[in-house]
């Protein structure tokens, strides 16, 4: 926490991100939900503050906003109060991170109209985001292509262990289906009661992927690698959650034709759902076959109402805080060497 510096009015927009898949779900070296994740473009959450006396939110997601600067503003202790308006955010338990988003935000927003420029890693357990990926949390300081080591016993938040710049010539078509929502709150509570521990051959497949398959990919822009690893990766996390997910590796089975569609369209590869799901992606190394695919989807797959499309790039810079006069303030650790 560094000294006071009062801004009575602050903006904060926070990326959304993708969860692909985890490292470990055996638990048996300590660790559980070390997590893959790519920080996206085009769907941030942009939140609005400014000194008030209390607690008053307005604009979209407002309940869940509250919850968030409630519990900072109890927190805090003198933090007189705030005004927010939320302008813009994801879909809720979509696969896209929204929820650690926002509560990031709104957080970070109270904490600089607060007059504490406060890490987001300290504010996280008090919104209670990272409680298992630490992705999100990343995401928010730094963008890009994120792999966290999970938590542990010891752990408020899952540690960083490597965070590349994605290459900015990839994209990523996005499919949603917005008439369903990925597991969460109890249900996913329940959900990973009821699996089993993942093998521990299972988990060290998984993370040899990672560790010399995604990550040398990412580092050296090679597509085909990058694409065969995600690939190893979704079919493992698929085959693990199906029986929670109506025994499918995707939650969402009009996602799941729209994916096997393109497969057989275009033999793409680098294909799966983002956490829960309902969202599925697709890789692609240029903008033009991104937005092919899109099209294909749009005129040759007639869609049912709610099933839609956005291709969006990765994002490797995390949130953007502003003052009211147009300053930026940074909102985590400068992004390491080499990343």
């Amino acid at each position: 926490m560094t000294s006071p510096t009062h801004h009575t009015r602050i903006t904060v927009v926070a990326p959304a991100r993708l969860h692909l898949g985890f490292v470990d779900l055996h638990g048996g070296l300590g660790r559980r939900f070390g997590s893959i994740g790519l920080t996206v473009s085009e769907l941030d959450v942009t939140v609005r503050a400014e000194a008030a006396q209390g607690v008053e939110v307005f604009g979209v997601e407002r309940a869940r906003a509250a919850a968030a600067a409630d519990a900072v503003h109890t927190w805090l202790g003198d933090f007189t109060g705030v005004r927010l308006t939320i302008e813009r955010a994801p879909s809720a338990h979509a696969g896209l991170g929204s929820g650690t988003q926002l509560a990031l935000a709104v957080a970070t927003a109270c904490s600089r109209v607060a007059g504490r420029a406060i890490d987001p890693r300290a504010l996280a357990p008090v919104v209670r985001r990272g409680e298992r990926s630490g992705i999100g949390i990343a995401a928010f300081e730094s963008g890009g292509f994120l792999v966290d080591g999970g938590r542990g016993s010891r752990d408020r938040v899952a540690p960083l262990l490597a965070r590349l710049t994605f290459p900015e010539a990839w994209r990523v078509l996005l499919i949603f289906d917005d008439q369903r929502q990925g597991l969460h709150g109890e249900a996913e509570v329940n959900a990973f009661a009821r699996l089993p521990p993942m093998g521990e051959s299972t988990a060290a497949e998984l993370a040899r992927w990672c560790l010399v398959g995604l990550l040398p990919a990412v580092a050296d822009a090679d597509f085909t690698a990058f694409a065969r690893a995600i690939d190893a990766i979704q079919t493992r996390i698929g085959q693990y959650f199906a029986p929670v997910q109506g025994s499918a590796a995707f939650s969402s089975p009009r996602v799941a034709a729209a994916i096997a569609s393109l497969r057989e369209e275009f033999a793409v590869a680098g294909v799966g759902q983002s956490s829960w799901g309902p969202t599925g992606f697709v890789f692609a190394p240029t903008a033009a076959l991104a937005h092919a695919m899109q099209r294909y989807l749009d005129t040759r797959v007639p869609a049912a109402p709610g099933l839609r499309c956005l291709v969006v790039a990765g994002q490797n810079t995390g949130a953007t805080i502003l003052a009211e006069a147009g300053e930026r303030l940074q909102a985590g650790p400068t992004p390491r060497p080499g990343g």
